[in-house]
């Protein structure tokens, strides 16, 4: 059986941690290794957290350079054949959505990726939109359009063979991970399902300057890792994604 590390970083998350820590710890799946890696919360978190220490394997607290950062701790913690990132105002959408990734990863498979809905940040049954990802190919990725991070789980040698994410970026760090690694030959696999619920809001989609910004960095993303495209190759995901919209 397959062990899946599941890491959560959270940073005065009190409103909403409790939700994504017991979206995990109500898996059906018996082999997941839980990790909560806290940027010295000033509000409640950290008291919440504890409250599930005998079901989460490790608990760090500490100031970090972000949440990439973060991200990067964990990883570094986890011990897991396939790692995944719960955002820690996100929830899995079923009991059992662990259980489905470990059985969808096969010795053809590096990576996995499904999709996601949008909720109201006050009511996580409201679905506002719905990110469908089946349509997602590599070559896409130089128009700056990639898969639902929140849905990517990973064989945790990637990350030993070819780097965590980058701290030189902000809102695209992500976007930069999974682009390196599908250069790098990741074999990936796309499950039809929903993963995750994930709340309406976040740093790289609330505010037009950090849209922008995001953008920036997609292009030097590509350049960095020789994937031809400039910033009016990324504009056209706007009409790409309109069109998903419609669609879905």
């Amino acid at each position: 059986m397959l062990k899946v590390s599941i890491i959560t970083v959270c940073y005065n998350s009190a409103d909403t941690i409790r939700d994504t820590i017991e979206s995990v710890i109500n898996q059906t799946y018996q082999n997941i290794e839980y990790i909560v890696i806290d940027g010295a919360s000033k509000d409640k978190t950290l008291d919440i957290v504890r409250e599930y220490e005998g079901q989460i394997a490790i608990i760090r607290s500490e100031p970090d350079k972000g949440i990439y950062d973060a991200m990067n701790k964990g990883i570094n913690f986890a011990s897991g054949d396939i790692v995944g990132i719960l955002n820690s105002d996100d929830i899995f959408a079923s009991n059992d959505v662990i259980e489905k990734i470990a059985s969808a990863f096969d010795d053809s498979t590096d990576g996995i990726f499904a999709d996601l809905v949008y909720v109201e940040r006050e009511n996580i049954d409201k679905t506002t939109r719905t990110y469908k990802s089946d349509s997602f190919s590599p070559w896409k990725i130089r128009f700056g359009m990639t898969l639902p991070h929140p849905t990517f789980y990973i064989r945790r040698s990637f990350y030993t063979k070819f780097g965590l994410y980058k701290l030189t970026y902000r809102v695209a760090a992500d976007f930069e991970l999974i682009a390196r690694f599908i250069k790098k030959g990741l074999r990936i696999k796309y499950l039809p399902m929903t993963l995750v619920k994930m709340r309406e809001g976040g740093i790289s989609s609330s505010e037009l300057k950090w849209r922008i910004h995001q953008n920036f960095e997609i292009v030097r993303a590509c350049r960095e890792n020789k994937i031809y495209t400039n910033i009016l190759f990324v504009a056209l995901k706007i009409p790409f994604k309109l069109l998903s919209y419609v669609k879905n």
